[in-house]
């Protein structure tokens, strides 16, 4: 399905204070609606009453629930995207991924709503964000990986695919969002998430980074 909302624009050109924090109020409760029911069993009465305004006032933000619910999501990939396009192609790669990993790990702790609404929509096989994915997400994507193949061919880093080092670290970290329950339950210390994360960090660095290693 073409994904023409996502060149529209969301009005937010001279916006005041107050309708930032509108709309700011308007895309948390579509999160907290969207990662509870999904797309199709969420409705903008359900979204407006959680955000406290009426309904005419959310679609003035917001056209519709399918431009409100792509606007949820890019935010989502905007904050992931965030850390990934920090690397520094003259820091020490292995420094570098590192902090990428750390960040994702501390994003996957506070954005657990943002992670699964985001898995959902690709198990059913991205039909709001593939536009987006094949497109704008994939472009910053390759950007990413012909960086990671510099530093392979410099022999800063051990050879491996670029592409599938991130498929790896995001498959490591946003587990710790999308199955935070079953490793909350497992885990001996689930009433101390820090320590679940501590853990979790130490663990991905041995692996990752040591496994990185020229």
């Amino acid at each position: 399905m073409k994904n023409n909302i996502y060149n529209q624009k969301i009005k937010r050109n001279k916006t005041t204070k107050i309708q930032k924090n509108n709309q700011k109020r308007v895309l948390d409760a579509a999160l907290e609606i969207f990662s509870r029911h999904g797309y199709k069993g969420s409705t903008i009465n359900q979204i407006s009453k959680l955000a406290g305004m009426s309904k005419a006032n959310l679609l003035y933000y917001f056209n519709n629930k399918q431009i409100l619910y792509l606007a949820v999501l890019n935010r989502t990939l905007e904050t992931w995207l965030e850390p990934l396009e920090d690397l520094n192609p003259k820091g020490v790669p292995l420094d570098e991924l590192w902090n990428y990993i750390n960040q994702k790990l501390n994003v996957s702790k506070i954005m657990q709503n943002e992670s699964r609404l985001f898995a959902m929509e690709i198990l059913q096989g991205a039909p709001i964000l593939k536009e987006i994915i094949q497109t704008n997400l994939k472009k910053r994507i390759d950007k990413s990986t012909k960086l990671i193949d510099k530093w392979i061919k410099a022999k800063k880093i051990a050879p491996v695919d670029p592409l599938h080092l991130l498929f790896v670290i995001w498959a490591m970290t946003q587990t710790y969002a999308d199955f935070w329950t079953q490793i909350e339950i497992l885990s001996s210390d689930r009433k101390n998430p820090d320590k679940i994360f501590k853990k979790a960090k130490f663990t991905i660095k041995q692996l990752v980074i040591n496994g990185l290693q020229p």
